[in-house]
């Protein structure tokens, strides 16, 4: 069998079966199930700032965020906020209830990739070339994949990667957090959304590659941005009466769900389709959403962009 050559700035995943999900987190990632994945290329870490500009000189691409929002998709909005702008994470000042998200999301005017903190950030004074793309929605990554010759990863590609070959473990490089106390990841230390302690030495997003690959070669597939994979979102949960849901047999390379339209809160009048984020983000944190682990899946609507998302890409 012929070697097959190197895709400059990607890893080679060899094929193979994996137990994906976890009992242990959240109710979204049951049931354990095997699931067989043929090989594949994938990005040795997300796509930076400086790899985005590169695709915006190409192509003249504009984002979601500097796009003003058209007020007739969105009932009831508020003139005011039909400008171009994205949702920016702000601390608060001291303890507040974990379900009240509209308290450290804001959303910036002039916030997009180009100003990731806001419309007052920028990427040369805030030396910000090698930090993960953020403020992409899904197909601002999307276009960007197609640019490139790739295309984001499944569900099952993106977990399985990010295992690292440690099929079972909490955590891509096992199931320890902190392995001796050493931060494998960017994530948040501390009290969520109020006290960041910076152990891992960042108070936001880090420079790709800042800390340990996996066993794949593979960095930041844990922590620092989420990621948007091509499936839909759909729920898989364990109920009372099955709490342990099992898989009855391999699933050979998922695609995800079809289309879906799901209820937002806060825009009663409209459905909006959600695509599944995997591998956290700087904002995980022990005391609130947990999800620094590769069995962890987060919808996202397609139409929204923040400051802690992000993509890699595939090649099959």
């Amino acid at each position: 069998m012929t070697e097959q050559p190197a895709e400059p700035g990607m890893q080679r995943i060899p094929g193979g079966v994996f137990t994906m999900g976890s009992l242990r987190g959240y109710p979204e990632e049951a049931p354990l199930r095997q699931v067989r994945v043929d090989s594949f290329w994938i990005d040795e870490a997300p796509v930076t700032n400086r790899d985005f500009a590169r695709f915006v000189a190409a192509t003249g691409h504009v984002t979601l965020a500097e796009i003003a929002p058209d007020p007739a998709l969105y009932p009831g909005m508020a003139p005011e906020m039909a400008q171009p702008g994205s949702l920016v994470f702000t601390k608060t000042a001291g303890p507040v209830p974990l379900d009240a998200y509209q308290l450290w999301w804001r959303f910036a005017f002039g916030a997009d990739w180009r100003h990731p903190w806001g419309a007052e950030s920028d990427l040369d004074r805030d030396d910000l070339w090698d930090h993960p793309v953020v403020h992409v929605a899904w197909e601002d990554a999307a276009a960007y994949a197609r640019w490139a010759g790739k295309d984001l990863p499944t569900e099952a590609e993106h977990e399985y990667a990010a295992r690292g070959g440690l099929d079972g473990c909490d955590f891509a490089w096992g199931d320890a957090l902190a392995p001796d106390g050493r931060m494998m990841a960017n994530y948040w230390q501390g009290l969520f959304p109020f006290a960041n302690t910076r152990e891992d030495g960042w108070e936001r997003t880090s420079p790709v590659r800042s800390f340990p690959a996996n066993g794949y070669g593979l960095y930041d597939m844990i922590g620092n941005v989420w990621e948007w994979t091509r499936d839909w979102w759909e729920e898989r949960r364990a109920t009372p009466e099955k709490p342990s849901p099992e898989a009855c047999c391999t699933l050979a390379n998922p695609r995800g769900g079809t289309v879906k339209r799901s209820y937002d809160p806060l825009q009663p009048d409209i459905r909006i389709g959600r695509k599944v984020l995997k591998g956290g983000s700087h904002l995980c944190a022990l005391n609130h959403c947990q999800r620094f682990r590769p069995a962890a899946r987060h919808p996202e609507m397609i139409d929204t962009s923040t400051s802690h998302i992000g993509f890699r890409c595939v090649k099959r």
